[in-house]
């Protein structure tokens, strides 16, 4: 079994049917942790794909394969790809990655000047984090919406949270900031172009030492 075998797309009303197996595996996946997620109905999560605001994989023969979906903090200005799931049943084959690949790039082209964070305690989603260019970061960098931080009562570590008055937990805080990925990228781009005009005079002043050597010999 290889991703080839899957279909990954945006989801829509007709993967609608899929939306309470996914919220039970969800259920069952964080309990299986021994974590918590922000507990979602059946119908938060089926108006997600009528929104065209998830991700979906399925298997070729039609089964639901994975599934994950976007969520939006202080009117747009952060934004957090939650829901991370795949069917146990066909975990190794690469889904993860390449859901939140899909789910990155549907964040990206729908909300481009937001910052795009998450919280886990799984590695798996960190070094895949990691990859696509999110960053550790202290609480305070997250999103300070009331109505998130409410979605954390349903974890168990809820009181760690709270007793550390929000401060640090035990999941690592990711973030992904449009505006230091542009800056790093800009600051890159000159350093090729400084080097790129330094190799420029080098060459112009071998060729003129060059054109000097002919003429005198």
């Amino acid at each position: 079994m290889t991703i080839q075998d899957f279909d990954i797309t945006v989801a829509t009303a007709q993967h609608a049917d899929f939306a309470a197996i996914i919220c039970d595996e969800m259920a069952e996946s964080a309990k299986a942790r021994g974590t918590g997620i922000a507990q979602r109905s059946p119908e938060y999560v089926a108006n997600k794909m009528l929104e065209g605001k998830a991700v979906i994989a399925l298997h070729k023969d039609g089964t639901w394969a994975g599934f994950c979906y976007i969520e939006t903090w202080s009117h747009g200005d952060f934004v957090a790809n939650s829901g991370l799931i795949v069917n146990p049943i066909y975990r190794k084959a690469g889904l993860a990655k390449a859901i939140k690949h899909k789910i990155f790039e549907l964040s990206r082209s729908k909300y481009p000047k937001a910052k795009l964070f998450g919280l886990t305690t799984g590695l798996a989603v960190m070094k895949i984090n990691s990859e696509i260019g999110y960053e550790p970061v202290t609480y305070s960098e997250l999103t300070q919406d009331e109505d998130f931080w409410k979605g954390c009562r349903s974890c168990v570590n809820y009181d760690i949270l709270m007793s550390k008055d929000r401060k640090n937990c035990m999941c690592t805080a990711m973030l992904f900031d449009p505006e230091v990925i542009q800056k790093q990228y800009e600051e890159k781009m000159k350093k090729i172009t400084h080097k790129a005009t330094l190799l420029e005079r080098i060459e112009a002043a071998i060729k003129k030492r060059m054109e000097k050597m002919v003429l005198f010999s």
